[in-house]
C-alpha cells in the first residue's frame, strides 16, 4: 500500500512551492480523494489527468486500480517516480509528462480493457479545454470523474431555462449524463482557493444527441452568445440559409423561433441541427 500525501510536507521536503500558473490546488483529505476513487468501476484503466503528487493516484493504485497519470509539471515528476516506484516497475503505473490538452485519449486507450475511466482534479483555468478533450473521448469511456469548480459542476448539471444552464451545459450533455455527486469545500486543498469545488461524474451516453460539428456548435454557440435575443434573431447569419429556410428547419424539428435558447433541451439542438443538415443536403450544400 502506498502512503497518501501531505501536499504542504511533499512540497516543502522536495523544495518546492505551488504554482499558481499551473492552476495547482492539491486535495488534502484522504477520505475524500477515496470517495472519488469509489466513483470508477472496480479495476478500472483510468487515465489521470495532472497527477500532481499523486494523491489521486496513490488511492486508485491502493484500491486495485490501473492507472496512466498525465503531468505537465517536470517538478512532480521525480516525486511521483520515488513515491510510486514499485507500481511503475510493476506495470500498474504509467507516467506521462505531457500537456492534457494536446493528448492523444484515443491513443492512450487503445488496446486497454473496459472499464476505462478518465479522471483528474482539474486546473480552474483549463476545465473548459479538458472538458472538450472529455467529450471527444466519450465513446472511449465507461465514465469521467472530475473535481471541478462549484459553478462549474453547477453548469454541466444544470437543466434548461435554469439560471446555470448554457453552452457547456449542452456540449458535455450532448454526450454524457451528469450527476453532480459532492461538493469539496475549500479548506480541503492547499493551497485553499476562493471557491469551492465539487465532483462529478460523466456516464457516456449510448450515442451522442448529435455529432458535434461546426454546426451544431455554431447553432448553441449563437443561441446563448446573445440569450436574451429570440433564436429568430440568434440564429440570423449563423448558417448559410436565408429567413424562410431556417424556419423550415425550425418546423421541422418543432421548434419555435420565439424562443430564447436557454429553454432549448440537448435533443432540440440536436433536432434543429439535424433539419439544417437535411435541409442542406436537399439544396445541395454543405453542414460542415
Amino acid at each position: 500500500m502506498f502512503s497518501f500525501p501531505n501536499p504542504k510536507e511533499t512540497l516543502n521536503a522536495a523544495g518546492l512551492r505551488p504554482k499558481r500558473s499551473f492552476g495547482q490546488n492539491f486535495l488534502c483529505d484522504a477520505n475524500l480523494v477515496q470517495r472519488i476513487a469509489d466513483l470508477c468501476s472496480p479495476n478500472s484503466f483510468a487515465v489521470e489527468i495532472g497527477a500532481g503528487l499523486g494523491g489521486l493516484t496513490t488511492v486508485m493504485l491502493n484500491s486495485g486500480h490501473r492507472v496512466f497519470a498525465i503531468e505537465r509539471d517536470r517538478d512532480m515528476l521525480p516525486i511521483l517516480e520515488s513515491r510510486l516506484a514499485d507500481a511503475i516497475s510493476t506495470g500498474q503505473l504509467e507516467l506521462c509528462e505531457a500537456d492534457a490538452k494536446t493528448v492523444d485519449y484515443a491513443k492512450v486507450f487503445e488496446g486497454r480493457p473496459p472499464p476505462r475511466a478518465l479522471m483528474g482534479n482539474l486546473p480552474y483555468n483549463l476545465t473548459g479545454p479538458l472538458l472538450q478533450r472529455a467529450t471527444e473521448c466519450a465513446g472511449l469511456l465507461d465514465r469521467a470523474v472530475f473535481l471541478v469548480q462549484l459553478e462549474v459542476a453547477d453548469r454541466l448539471a444544470a437543466a434548461p431555462s435554469g439560471a446555470d444552464y448554457g453552452g457547456l451545459s449542452v456540449f458535455v450533455q450532448n454526450a454524457f449524463n451528469v450527476k453532480r455527486e459532492f461538493v469539496v469545500r475549500r479548506g480541503a486543498f492547499y493551497p485553499q482557493p476562493n471557491v469551492d469545488s465539487a465532483v462529478v461524474s460523466l456516464i457516456p451516453l449510448p450515442t451522442p444527441h448529435h455529432r458535434e460539428t461546426p454546426l451544431f456548435r455554431a447553432l448553441v454557440n449563437g443561441a446563448f452568445q446573445k440569450r436574451r435575443k429570440t433564436l429568430r434573431n440568434a440564429w440570423a447569419g449563423v448558417h448559410e440559409l436565408d429567413s424562410e429556410q431556417l424556419a423550415a428547419a425550425a418546423n421541422v424539428a418543432m421548434i419555435s423561433l420565439d424562443e430564447r435558447g436557454e429553454t432549448l433541451s440537448v435533443a432540440q439542438f440536436a433536432a434543429m441541427a439535424a433539419a439544417l443538415e437535411t435541409l442542406d443536403g436537399a439544396l445541395g450544400g454543405a453542414s460542415e
